[in-house]
This record gives C-alpha cells, structure tokens and sequence, in this order.
C-alpha cells in the first residue's frame, strides 16, 4: 500500500493577495495593542501613584521612542477599528463577492489613514482645551 504525503498548509499553496495582507496586518495590530495596553496599564498605575508616580510617567512618555511607539499603537488601533467592522460587515453576510471585498479593503486602509490623521492631530494639536 502507498502512502500519501500529509497535506501541507493551505496558505503555502496561495497566491500572495490583498486580503492575505489584512489578515495578517489585523493579527499584527492586535499584538501591537496586547502591548500597548501595557503602556496604558503603567499610566493609569502612576495617576494612582501619585504626583511623583505620574512625574516620572510624564518623563517616560515624553522620549521620543515611547512617543513613537504611541504613535504606532494609535495606527494600530485605527487599522484593527477599522478591519473589524469590514469583519462585522462579512459576519453578516455582506461584501463578501470579491470586487466588494477588494473596494471594503481600500476603503479599510483609506479610513486608517483618516483616522488616525485626524486623533492624531486632536492629541498633537488639541492639548489646550482640557484643564
């Protein structure tokens, strides 16, 4: 009797397409915020802490490569906002043929960018209205 090869993975066997980018950035951007939620739990730990506590947070939060990687979780957090209503949307039924899934695709990508343009420029820009 001969015996067939196992199967391998079926993403080994694809080609390289649009929605296997949005997976895996979705994936990507959910560990991105799994980590940033770190940065988040230590900020709130210093409000709690003190005037002291949250002194060395604001120093912490103003170097330029935590600032950077705030600005990472921000796109993140739009793009996975963003690709999780597209996978509502398919949950429901909807936009699932491939020109729709391709234009809902863009569209994704598009409204990150706006997103994340527009929240970013309120907490760069919008600093003075809170008090």
């Amino acid at each position: 009797m001969l015996e067939r090869p196992r199967p391998l993975s079926p993403f080994l066997h694809y080609r390289w397409q649009y929605t296997n980018t949005l997976s895996i950035a979705h994936r990507v951007t959910g560990i991105i915020l799994s980590l940033g939620f770190l940065l988040l739990v230590y900020w709130v730990i210093a409000i709690a802490g003190g005037p002291a506590a949250y002194a060395r947070a604001e120093i912490l939060f103003a170097r330029p490569l935590v600032e950077g990687l705030l600005a990472l979780a921000l796109v993140a957090f739009a793009y996975h906002f963003c690709n999780g209503i597209r996978h509502l949307v398919w949950d429901a039924g909807f936009g699932l043929e491939r020109r729709e899934a391709r234009r809902s695709a863009w569209l994704v990508v598009l409204a990150t960018i706006l997103l994340s343009v527009i929240v970013g420029s309120i907490v760069l820009f919008g600093r003075g209205g809170v008090s």
